[in-house]
């Protein structure tokens, strides 16, 4: 006979099934394992050959033969140990011919019996729940797996002895228990940044809608405080969306002690990040920091450090919210829909022409060191600021505007607006469905017009100005997108999509609204009149 074990393969979030197929029959005593395994998979025969005699079992002599069905689907990883022992143990007569019945095994085998954690066993539990099987998972990941919920048992055995015994009825296991729930932790604090108003105004417009943010300024401005800050603006994760980002941490081995958390992500990568740690990839293409700050957020600092080619393959997930990873003969998808927020000083230097200071690196440091970034990648970031020095009379001062919670509040409130309105984020909304929710009145349309002619947007920078004005809108309680959104959006764009080239309409954007249409707001940029820019 030939003992059947349901495991699974992994590709990108999906758990595919894989039938492990064991047969033992007469001839010489060779172990075969065939169906596109990796070296990792191959290697299973010798933990496996030493695992069962850690228990006390031999192998008979006779011919191994493990089939990992479908064969032409690649086979990755240790996780198949535990369902070739369990075939063995199955075909050896140790263990009854359906014991496996109604479950999905993954593990990985010690030469001593017992089962070492593997990664993905949530996503495993997911997929086995959805076909109507437990999942059989070594101890450490049972807490994780046990959160996929359903009726079917999760079992996590310490051990092959222990499994076997469960089977033959001598030892009972019982299902293993979610782990913790952990809500966001205490965040700093937005009242400990001394000054830069206007960046905080950029920093909660861009919590509100999920936007994409650039801040450039000079050593010791306060960019890296504001990036900490933001998770603290943000809302906690709904439990749709904190299954869908646990099961990518679940892959990359993340989740420790089944332990979730409603926090969203924040990543911060070192500027000496390859591209294979950016997008994912590797021998294995596993997620990258893209995909491990989906839902949440993608911090850069030090932008122009990157390499070239390491930012501008973040473009294309910008846009579509995935990164599909590209084999010879398969293809990978991960979700990786971040929120970029971005950190540079204006040159090399530090601290730019604007800083009155001599640049020892020559007259041109400013446009060679911004034009390490493209063009197009800086059309993507829907915020840009400039962040002047803070002064020591900034310093002095006690610590005053609003705090965090403050802020959050506001937040979370337009965030309420977005999603009842359109089931998502702005910054996430087709652009057919933001043309019919913030089309602006006349007064702004014509204003956006004049802007994009006079700065030379692209239509991504137009639809991105439009994204901006309905998150300001939707603070300002979810009414129409006014003029006065429309020059603030547009007071955060730069000509061209260069961070140091000024706006040639800056003098239009704080005109007044018509009669009864409320008072005028002044742009951020006329908060930093008098300051370098």
């Amino acid at each position: 006979m030939v003992a059947k074990i349901t495991t699974f393969a992994f590709h990108g979030v999906d758990a595919r099934p894989v039938d492990v197929q064991v047969q033992l029959t007469n001839g010489s005593n060779p172990f075969t394992i065939v169906g596109l395994p990796d070296k990792a998979v191959s290697e299973a025969r010798e933990r496996v050959r030493a695992a069962l005699s850690a228990v006390g079992l031999g192998l008979p002599a006779k011919r191994v033969t493990v089939n990992l069905a479908p064969a032409d689907l690649p086979k990755e990883g240790s996780h198949f140990d535990l369902a070739i022992a369990l075939g063995l143990l199955m075909e050896m007569g140790a263990a009854p011919h359906d014991a496996a019945e109604g479950y999905a095994v993954m593990g990985e085998l010690a030469l001593d019996g017992s089962i070492a954690p593997v990664a993905g066993a949530l996503p495993a539990a997911v997929a086995a729940n959805a076909m109507g099987l437990g999942l059989i998972c070594p101890e450490a990941c049972g807490p994780e797996a046990a959160w996929a919920g359903g009726d079917a048992p999760v079992l996590a055995p310490r051990s092959l002895i222990q499994l076997a015994n469960h089977f033959k009825g001598v030892q009972t296991l019982s299902p293993a228990a979610p782990g913790a729930l952990e809500g966001p932790g205490a965040a700093p604090d937005l009242i400990d940044v001394r000054g830069q108003e206007t960046a905080k105004r950029a920093l909660e417009i861009a919590a509100a809608g999920g936007h994409n943010l650039l801040m450039i300024g000079p050593p010791g401005a306060g960019k890296s405080m504001l990036a900490a800050r933001l998770p603290g603006l943000l809302p906690p994760l709904e439990p749709a969306e904190m299954l869908e980002i646990s099961m990518v941490q679940s892959l990359a081995g993340l989740l420790e002690d089944g332990r979730l958390t409603r926090a969203r992500p924040f990543r911060a990568p070192h500027h000496s990040a390859s591209m294979a740690a950016m997008i994912g990839g590797g021998v294995r293409a596993k997620p990258g920091e893209a995909s491990l700050s989906h839902r949440g957020v993608l911090f850069l600092d030090e932008l122009p450090e990157f390499s070239a080619s390491v930012l501008d393959s973040l473009r294309q997930p910008m846009e579509t919210g995935d990164v599909l990873i590209a084999r010879a003969n398969f293809h990978v998808r991960y979700p990786a829909r971040f929120q970029l927020v971005a950190a540079m000083n204006p040159c090399r230097c530090g601290y730019g022409r604007a800083s009155g200071r001599a640049c020892g690196r020559g007259p041109n440091c400013e446009e060679v060191y911004q034009g390490r970034i493209s063009g197009p990648l800086l059309d993507r970031m829907d915020l840009s600021v400039t962040l002047p020095a803070v002064t020591p009379a900034d310093l002095g001062a006690p610590a005053s505007g609003e705090t965090t919670a403050a802020v959050a509040t506001r937040v979370a409130a337009a965030r309420t607006i977005q999603i009842d309105r359109g089931g998502r984020v702005n910054a996430a909304l087709e652009d057919a469905a933001l043309a019919r929710i913030a089309a602006p009145d006349p007064e702004g349309a014509a204003l956006l017009a004049r802007a994009t002619e006079a700065m030379g947007l692209s239509a991504r920078a137009y639809m991105r100005i439009l994204r901006v004005a309905r998150t300001l809108a939707d603070l300002d309680g979810g009414g129409g997108v006014r003029r006065r959104h429309i020059a603030e959006a547009v007071s955060y764009r730069r000509r061209d999509g260069s961070p140091s080239t000024a706006s040639p309409v800056r003098a239009d954007l704080s005109g007044t609204e018509p009669p009864g249409a409320g008072p005028p707001r002044i742009g951020p940029l006329a908060a930093t009149a008098g300051r370098p820019s």
